[in-house]
């Protein structure tokens, strides 16, 4: 039997963008608003440090990903992208039980570059902003020249 914390808000489903790295935060949800993807998960103890909080990588990494998934779909999904940079400022501490919201609230695409900014909510408040630019890789990615 499921408890409360394996039953997302309502519109949101089982992202279906699984990588490596996410595997040990599974679940992770996921729902669109207008041009944008919203993730979410059940903050657990997989994702908390040493002190019980949840750890600040945890909190980059999804909204790195929402950022990146805003801007592939402001772009159309032209091509892919890479962080070039990412800066994450902590707001609040979370706590395991919490849920996490990771909402990208701006999406400025260029011709090569897109800026996002994202903020990350715990039951909805405030805990961390991010910022991020992606750099668009169209058709083969290049190797490094020796």
């Amino acid at each position: 039997m499921g408890t409360l914390l394996d039953v997302p808000p309502l519109g949101f489903v089982r992202h279906d963008r699984r990588s490596p790295l996410t595997e040990p935060w599974e679940p992770l949800y996921s729902r669109r608003t207008g041009s944008a993807v919203v993730l979410g998960l059940h903050a657990g103890p997989v994702h908390t440090n040493s002190r019980g909080f949840v750890h600040g990588g945890l909190i980059g990494a999804p909204a790195d990903n929402a950022m990146g998934l805003s801007c592939a779909a402001a772009l159309d999904r032209v091509g892919s992208l890479v962080t070039v940079n990412l800066s994450v400022d902590f707001l609040g501490t979370t706590q395991q039980d919490q849920w996490l919201e990771f909402r990208t609230e701006f999406v400025k695409p260029g011709g090569t570059l897109c800026f996002a900014q994202a903020f990350v909510t715990a039951d909805g408040q405030p805990c961390a902003r991010a910022n991020a630019i992606f750099c668009r890789l169209d058709g083969e990615r290049r190797k490094p020249q020796s």
